[in-house]
């Protein structure tokens, strides 16, 4: 789903790489300054030199796993799968029904 508008004069396929590569970086950085403040918090606290009994991990590691997970599934999006997906289905279907 699309929710931008496209400038006139500009590709539309190509900006809607670029816009989501953008919008991956912004995910990014994001990820990263939460990510160190979690750490930050955690070796500040009282509890920073305790490892979680049942794990051994501290717990900063949770959060920068799962969200981890989401951040992977977003630079698939923007770098590796592309918008001609549909087209090449198409293109191999076609040479099957020859």
């Amino acid at each position: 789903m699309r929710y931008y508008n496209i400038p006139e004069g500009k590709d539309p396929q190509l900006w809607h790489i670029a816009h989501k590569r953008a919008s991956f970086k912004k995910h990014l950085l994001t990820y990263v300054i939460i990510n160190i403040f979690f750490w930050v918090l955690w070796f500040f606290s009282k509890d920073s030199h305790k490892i979680n009994e049942g794990t051994g991990l501290p717990w900063p590691v949770w959060p920068a796993i799962g969200w981890g997970i989401g951040l992977v599934f977003h630079y698939i999006g923007a770098y590796v799968s592309t918008d001609n997906s549909v087209e090449k289905e198409y293109d191999k279907l076609k040479n099957q029904n020859k």
